[in-house]
């Protein structure tokens, strides 16, 4: 126990006595785990924007106004027992105007032109949801190939195109973000490294006597080593303090843009805090171990 108090003890005099390497090394480390957070938050929003995006993406199929209601069942269960089709849902003639209607309460020009018809011009329709949206092409195929007199007109817009800018917008974003990281992790490693360097130098006579007396390599190291476990558990603290409440004010603008699809990062955070917080202390402490290990090895002669 005594072992341990004068560890913990010399380790937070070095640190006191230090104190600007200190908060140099504890800034570096905190931007870097900002980088890491901020390309984790960003990259849940863009998965998130994909999965709602194919949520939403269906296949239209255009019925004939005089198809009865025998005939469009008859095409759904055809459809519906194509592989890889999740559902079809039929939009009557009644049910597509009624949407319109509602679509278009604030123009009453439009509404207008619609009652000077004197009737429905709409038609009814099947509304295809793939299963798998990459496989979409083949479910494009099995329409293709029903010949049925009751479909007008088919609705196979290209939708991937939406999905492949997503995908590409994210794949940049993810790709500068790794390579942030990896600059705040070589500078972390830098500045750490600097600052124990520093230290050691401050006291090579402390560790000269510390040799001559006996102390073993453990209790010369030690204490760096509890040095980058402190410099460590403040970073993380100190990220964690200024994370979540910037979360908590993006979160509602995340609602407003994506309104309608589920997306919620601040919650994600929540949910995995141990997690996300505790697998970046222990990537820090790591960093923090190896770099005072490289500088007490080089500048004490361990």
């Amino acid at each position: 126990m005594l072992f341990l108090f004068r560890i913990i003890k010399f380790s937070f005099q070095d640190i006191a006595r230090n104190i600007w390497l200190t908060i140099a090394t504890v800034m570096i480390l905190l931007l870097a785990l900002f980088s890491i957070n901020t390309l984790i938050a960003v990259r849940l929003i863009s998965d998130n924007a994909v999965s709602a995006v194919k949520e939403k993406i269906d296949i239209s199929l255009y019925l004939s106004a005089e198809a009865t209601e025998s005939q469009i069942m008859d095409l759904k269960t055809q459809i519906t027992n194509l592989d890889n089709v999740a559902n079809v849902n039929y939009i009557s003639k009644q049910s597509a105007m009624d949407s319109f209607r509602v679509k278009y309460e604030n123009n009453p020009e439009v509404l207008a032109a619609l009652s000077e018809l004197g009737r429905n011009p709409l038609s009814p329709s099947l509304i295809i949801i793939p299963k798998n949206f990459d496989q979409s092409d083949l479910v494009i195929n099995g329409l293709k190939a029903i010949n049925n007199p009751i479909i007008e007109s088919r609705d196979f817009s290209d939708n991937t195109s939406i999905l492949t800018k997503i995908n590409n917008i994210t794949k940049r974003i993810n790709e500068l973000g790794l390579f942030v990281i990896s600059v705040f992790i070589l500078i972390s490693l830098l500045v750490v490294y600097n600052a124990i360097r520093v230290a050691i130098y401050t006291h090579r006579q402390e560790i000269e006597i510390m040799r001559l007396v006996g102390a073993s390599n453990y209790f010369i190291y030690l204490p760096y080593l509890c040095s980058a476990i402190v410099y460590s558990l403040l970073s993380t603290l100190v990220i964690i303090s200024i994370f979540y409440p910037l979360l908590t004010l993006i979160q509602p603008y995340l609602e407003v843009f994506f309104m309608g699809y589920s997306i919620n990062i601040l919650s994600y955070f929540v949910d995995n805090f141990v997690l996300i917080f505790g697998s970046q202390f222990l990537i820090v402490v790591f960093i923090n171990a190896l770099a005072s290990l490289f500088a007490v090895r080089k500048y004490s002669k361990i």
